[in-house]
């Protein structure tokens, strides 16, 4: 509902202590502002509001407190309050709906239900804002200022670099001075995403493998000079004989690449480091095992898992985490060709283990199988992977959450207390040796590439022949094909790619940059 008061009533409002900004579109000098207003409890009977909305209301005398009342019923979690003409400083002001003060914790949901709350608010507080052309929003931090960033800086990305029609850019600022380091933070995980959604977005002519390395080397190159980037290519990998992954690569006239990052954040550069590997699958047609076109473009995201963990480290670098980090991502087109793999080849890893491939568009588990071996070159102190990596993980948890399997319950306890704090939750699943019983069991090879019995937990399966490739005690594998896409599930997210579970990757890192347990 839109209000407009009496213009006789306009007061001029106390400015931000925020940093102006220095260039606005031709609308300069216009801002919006978000405000927070808690659910009523039953006993009181005006809005409850956050600080920075109680200091507001009260310059104004009152007048939106008399607005919120009349305007309509009381504010539920989620929903929005436009109001025009308040004030001269702020035109347009956005009240927005916080839910429960200080809910805290929801063990049945397994996160921060007032952060969540923040971001899906503030989120949603933007967009409206910004559908008014208005170039430049100051934020209440609603008590958690890193949240409110990351609500603001991930529901105002949108692909649209190949439009010609674009959506206005607004800036998103903290209203006040109070919480500036927490605020910065917050739009550094959130920047940290929507790289990752960009380059999942991005169509697959457009991000190659040779594109996508680039893309992370510059970014690289811009944040943090403790970091090392190696573009691999096709002669390096063939030397590191790493036979599986070859065996996809070679049915596209796309090069296949081995990208490896090397970010030196601890004191020590003897530390053992935290190793990433991402499956890099930058389109999947299926290969020979064709998919159905319906839907096939999404597959410009199937490396989904290289952009989120290169993404991790670019945010990592950025906030100078004090811990060592390597990155490994291959990175190759699934095409069907006549130099394909073919249902039934037999291809050798770098471990020397053989597969049998009965089905090409299982392919992201080849890639992945060379690149943990590989991983183990570095006396890692944990190795964590991700892959979009099965549709049966969409099917078993849906975009509620990413599959963990892990062999660590230290590594389990870690992740899972970081997606707590991001919203981006994770879910553990079983690694029994009932899975690996059906990917040992191969006519030709020491494995096949599927479940003996076919569509029968795949996901697990899927898991279970990534086990045969690693020996580390620390290890957990994501599985991210559920989360990949979002429609309308996440609030503060757009339809689209979703760049999950980058936050809570970044949130992991830092996490074991303070653990100083020895494992």
């Amino acid at each position: 509902m839109l209000l407009l008061p009496p213009l006789k009533r306009l007061v001029r409002c106390s400015p931000s202590r925020a940093p102006p900004f220095s260039s606005y579109s031709s609308s300069a000098g216009r801002k919006g502002l978000i405000l927070g207003i808690y659910a009523k409890e039953k006993e009181e009977r005006t809005p409850q509001f956050t600080n920075a909305g109680e200091i507001f209301d009260r310059r104004l005398s009152g007048k939106l407190t008399e607005l919120l009342s009349v305007s309509g019923p009381p504010l539920k979690k989620g929903k929005t309050r436009l109001f025009h003409g308040l004030c001269q400083d702020f035109p347009s002001v956005v009240a927005v709906g916080l839910g429960k003060k200080a809910a805290g914790i929801n063990d049945q949901e397994n996160w921060n239900e007032d952060k969540e709350n923040i971001r899906t608010a503030v989120a949603v507080g933007c967009r409206q804002i910004q559908d008014l052309e208005v170039p430049c929003i100051e934020v209440d931090p609603c008590g958690d200022p890193q949240s409110a960033a990351e609500g603001a800086v991930l529901g105002l990305y949108e692909y649209h670099e190949l439009k010609q029609k674009k959506k206005p850019v607004v800036t998103a600022q903290l209203h006040g001075s109070d919480g500036m380091e927490a605020w910065q933070k917050g739009v550094i995980f959130a920047e940290g995403q929507n790289l990752a959604r960009y380059l999942m977005e991005a169509p697959a002519n457009y991000i190659t493998p040779i594109k996508f390395a680039e893309v992370i080397e510059q970014k690289l190159r811009n944040v943090n000079s403790s970091v090392k980037v190696h573009i691999r290519s096709k002669a390096w990998i063939e030397e590191q004989q790493m036979g599986a992954f070859l065996s996809v690569a070679k049915g596209s006239d796309e090069p296949p690449v081995f990208l490896e990052i090397h970010y030196s954040g601890s004191a020590n550069a003897n530390d053992a480091p935290l190793v990433f590997v991402g499956k890099g699958v930058t389109f999947d047609s299926g290969g020979i095992s064709l998919k159905p076109s319906s839907g096939m473009d999404a597959m410009r995201a199937d490396m989904g898992g290289a952009a989120t963990v290169c993404s991790a480290i670019v945010t990592a670098a950025t906030l100078n985490l004090p811990l060592n980090i390597i990155g490994l991502a291959p990175l190759c087109e699934n095409m069907p060709s006549g130099r394909a793999n073919k249902p039934g080849d037999v291809v050798r890893a770098k471990n020397g283990k053989t597969i049998q491939i009965d089905n090409t568009d299982a392919e992201g588990r080849l890639l992945l199988a060379d690149a943990l071996c590989y991983a183990h070159n570095f006396n890692a102190r944990a190795i964590v992977n991700a892959a979009t990596l099965t549709g049966a993980m969409d099917v078993a948890l849906g975009s509620a959450a990413t599959g963990v399997f892990t062999n660590s319950s230290w590594l389990w306890n870690h992740l899972y207390e970081a997606s707590i704090l991001t919203g981006d939750r994770v879910w553990r699943m079983p690694l029994f040796e009932h899975y690996t019983k059906q990917v040992i069991e191969s006519p030709l090879a020491d494995l096949n590439n599927v479940g003996k019995y076919s569509r029968a937990g795949g996901a697990c399966t899927a898991a279970a022949f990534l086990k045969e490739f690693v020996t580390a005690t620390n290890w957990a594998h994501l599985d991210i094909a559920g989360v990949m896409s979002n429609k309308d599930e996440v609030p503060y997210l757009r339809k689209g790619m979703t760049g999950r579970p980058t936050r809570t990757l970044v949130e992991f890192a830092t996490r074991l940059s303070q653990d100083k347990q020895s494992v």
